[in-house]
């Protein structure tokens, strides 16, 4: 059974650990158990039970209102403001909830809800980015599992796959551009989601790309660069492998693709290259990457 601190459900929530214990307190929302050392945690029904009244109380009803309220209606509720309330903020708290409950019919609820209202990449780029943003915290954190972040990040993956088949093969037209994108080898799945997004994004502006995928040697890259004749190559590094080891890398990417420009995201790309190399364009946000496919056409 996985077990969790009262820290670990501010970071899912956002309701801030002091407000949860004065919940505990004023209106027995939750019960904590105890360890034998009088230490107390949280199960996996308790974090999903917290998650549900957290969006109720953060769309506007108050806790004395919420305590009231049985489980099942409060899960009624949920569902009903997951499905008309699209602000950011309600949306990133209910696909939480999906992926601590396991489920997969809620997801597809939310996404399809959100397609529907905002269109497949505003939905993405809106809600997804920074939801996975949030995954990512909540893994290094401990605050989940990978059990947790398979099951949401296979969803999505999936989402991202089916939505890219639906669309026709760019042709070679000069007007577009041309690129590679891939992942150095030790980059994980959250990385890979985003770099599927990306291919997303070009293929929908009518670029071709070539997209290699995930674990990509020089070696390798250099086959595909000779065959595909490259503008741009697009990568993600985040996994911290040393400002001395992520410099050489980028080094070597620019002395042995001279004319091919590079555009590069990741923190730790962000914090150890070379951003004066005129052949790099640091993007430091997803934001950042959809403005520069967006800007694409006019360069």
């Amino acid at each position: 059974m996985t077990t969790y601190s009262i820290k670990d459900l501010e970071k899912l929530t956002g309701i801030k650990a002091h407000t949860i214990r004065i919940w505990e307190q004023r209106y027995n929302i939750i019960e904590p158990k105890r360890t034998k050392t009088n230490i107390r945690y949280y199960t996996d029904a308790d974090v999903k039970f917290i998650l549900n009244v957290a969006v109720l109380n953060k769309s506007g009803l108050r806790i004395s209102k919420i305590a009231k309220l049985s489980h099942a209606e409060i899960s009624q509720k949920v569902s009903s403001i997951s499905h008309d309330n699209f602000e950011n903020t309600t949306q990133l708290q209910a696909l939480t909830i999906a992926m601590m409950e396991l489920d997969e019919y809620k997801f597809e609820q939310i996404m399809q809800a959100n397609i529907e209202q905002e269109g497949f990449e505003s939905t993405m780029v809106r809600i997804v980015v920074p939801f996975l943003e949030k995954l990512s915290l909540l893994w290094l954190t401990g605050s989940i599992s990978t059990v947790h972040e398979q099951f949401i990040n296979c969803l999505i993956r999936q989402k991202i796959i089916a939505a890219i088949n639906d669309l026709p093969i760019p042709t070679r037209d000069s007007k577009y551009k041309r690129f590679i994108v891939y992942l150095p080898k030790g980059e994980g799945e959250e990385q890979e989601v985003l770099l599927l997004l990306a291919y997303y994004l070009l293929r929908m502006r009518k670029h071709t790309v070539l997209y290699l995928g995930t674990g990509i040697e020089l070696g390798d890259l250099t086959i595909a660069h000779e065959l595909h004749k490259p503008d741009y190559i697009y990568t993600i590094v985040s996994d911290n492998k040393g400002k001395e080891h992520t410099h050489k890398y980028v080094t070597k990417l620019i002395q042995r693709f001279p004319s091919t420009s590079f555009l590069l995201s990741g923190y730790y790309m962000r914090e150890n290259v070379p951003v004066s190399a005129p052949s790099i364009s640091m993007l430091e946000d997803f934001n950042d990457v959809v403005s520069f496919f967006n800007n694409l056409e006019f360069k």
